[in-house]
């Protein structure tokens, strides 16, 4: 490193002090934008800060078949995905607002609307979250994402960190919830990040503008993580909620038991075929800044050498860490052993809830000492508190309308509807049919949700088609992962989300090519997989 990149430090903002700031949602202001982008952004949140009330009042005032309640919160739904995709306010405010708009319009009373909140994935988020803020504020995640770098070959381009990073995240998903997976690799796809856009800022002319949370590889690795958790979570049936929820609906519609190797047989080609989609999806509609990095090896190596030894606060947080991933993977062990459905696998994952065994982990950090004489702990409560609340409530006011969704029914009235107006009399229009209605819902509810409102609605439709219902209810429990869109789908989506490196018009512009791409793999590739293992 010469003088000049010394200077050029010193004047420069640090990559890793912006992750470290929580600043997720931003205003114009706060970034660093070209005159062009100033410009779009500016006509979004203009345009979406008059459409989002305009066009729930009008729904609200048009005269429909669905119940009130269903009606109020079918136009407050649709005021506030407006908000959530054009961002006149921050995020979290937007699902605030239509809270508080139903409460108002008395579709709830609030009690029952806030419920949600006291969700476990809540609790997962804000455990993840202090975990993760000690891994980056102690350096723990920076020496991770060097041991990957410097793994031979994967660093020496910016496609291969990615695809990496992605099979790791597919493999860990398969065994361990995608939110906790998601949680787990976090700090290390941080600390990648921060690497790859040091090498960035270091190719730039002197003085010119830089953000490190508006890179496209910053883009590309986040969306890879969160989507390839998605993807792994379908190789077997512990991977996801949606899984479990839907073989067990499939299983008690149809007196048909699949058990856990059947269900990895059909899943493994689909979950192969949307990895290699996936991979081609988010390089080429985010194209990384550098294709080589040229001399990283070196770099990677030189920096490796500074780090030295792991220092006491490095060990504290690694221990925290471990616990919390042991704890966290102990569930599926035991599924593996004995059985999802086992006694002992029911009383284990019954005791280590994914949003409790987070919480006690990230409490280890108060609680490990870096100086016992001093009472120095491992983690403040003022670092701690730094973590991005914003995204703890936005998944919270998620929670809160995918329950209202199920609640008031509107799901189901959306589904019965639909189906009975396009007269479905076929086992693939069925099928079709599933996985778009599973797509959608998702898309603005949670993948369980998804899973147990649409299943329900697949299996009756197809049994009065007079068609084994187990195809489009198979691909319905499938395509229910398939939330790639918005922050509020899937937890993984709002946890990525969460880094600030993921702009929500990057994630809908990439979440919506690979939901249809998904969708039709799963159309094409499950049919044929299901009929093979000798069922359907």
């Amino acid at each position: 490193m010469d003088k000049g990149d010394g200077g050029r430090e010193s004047n420069e903002q640090s990559v890793t002090s912006v992750l470290l700031s929580g600043s997720t949602y931003r205003g114009l202001g706060e970034q660093v934008l070209s005159p062009a982008e100033e410009r779009f952004e500016r006509a979004r949140r203009t345009a979406g800060l008059f459409l989002a009330p305009a066009l729930a009042v009008l729904f609200l005032l048009l005269p429909t078949q669905l119940e009130p309640a269903q009606h109020k919160l079918a136009a407050v739904l649709l005021g506030v995905i407006v908000l959530w995709v054009c961002e006149p306010v921050p995020i979290p405010v937007g699902g605030l607002i239509g809270v508080g708009a139903i409460v108002v319009l008395g579709v709830l009373p609030p009690d029952d609307v806030l419920a949600p909140f006291g969700s476990s994935t809540v609790f997962t988020f804000i455990g993840a979250f202090i975990l993760a803020q000690a891994m980056l504020r102690h350096g723990l995640a920076r020496r991770f994402a060097f041991t990957i770098l410097s793994l031979p070959g994967v660093g020496r381009s910016a496609a291969r960190v990615i695809i990496a990073f992605g099979v790791i995240t597919c493999l860990l998903s398969a065994v361990v919830s995608n939110t906790a997976t998601v949680a787990m690799l976090l700090p290390t796809a941080v600390g990648i990040l921060a690497v790859i856009a040091e090498l960035v800022r270091k190719q730039l002319p002197e003085g010119a503008p830089f953000d490190p949370l508006r890179l496209r590889v910053g883009v590309a690795l986040m969306l890879m993580l969160a989507y390839g958790a998605s993807v792994g979570g379908l190789l077997t049936p512990i991977g996801s909620p949606p899984n479990l929820i839907g073989r067990g609906l499939i299983e008690e519609a149809t007196g048909q038991r699949i058990s856990f190797l059947q269900w990895m047989a059909m899943a493994a080609p689909v979950c192969l075929l949307m990895f290699v989609v996936l991979a081609g999806v988010l390089l080429l509609l985010n194209r990384p800044e550098i294709n080589k990095l040229s001399g990283v090896e070196d770099y990677v190596a030189a920096e490796r050498a500074k780090l030295g030894k792991l220092s006491r606060a490095e060990k504290n947080t690694l221990i925290a860490f471990a616990t919390t991933v042991v704890l966290w993977v102990t569930p599926g062990v035991v599924a593996l052993v004995a059985g999802n459905d086992s006694p002992a696998y029911d009383l284990i994952s019954d005791r280590l809830d994914e949003g409790i065994v987070a919480v006690l982990g990230a409490s280890l950090l108060f609680l490990l000492p870096t100086d016992w004489s001093r009472r120095r702990f491992t983690l403040t409560w003022t670092e701690a508190s730094r973590i991005d609340w914003g995204t703890v409530v936005l998944f919270g006011t998620g929670i809160i309308f995918g329950s209202l969704l199920a609640e008031t029914e509107l799901a189901q009235t959306i589904g019965r509807g639909a189906a009975a107006a396009l007269g479905f009399s076929s086992v693939i229009a069925i099928t079709v049919f599933a996985i778009a209605l599973a797509v959608l819902i998702s898309e603005t509810t949670s993948n369980t949700a998804a899973a147990a409102v649409v299943v329900p609605i697949v299996i009756p439709i197809a049994v009065a088609a007079g068609v084994n219902p187990f195809v489009p209810a198979l691909a319905a429990t499938f395509a229910a992962s398939f939330g790639f869109m918005l922050p509020v789908s899937t937890p993984q989506n709002a946890v990525v989300y969460g880094s600030g490196a993921v702009p929500i018009t990057k994630m809908i512009r990439s979440g919506a090519v690979f939901d249809v791409a998904g969708a039709v793999l799963i159309a094409l590739v499950l049919p044929p997989m299901i009929a093979l293992i000798g069922f359907g």
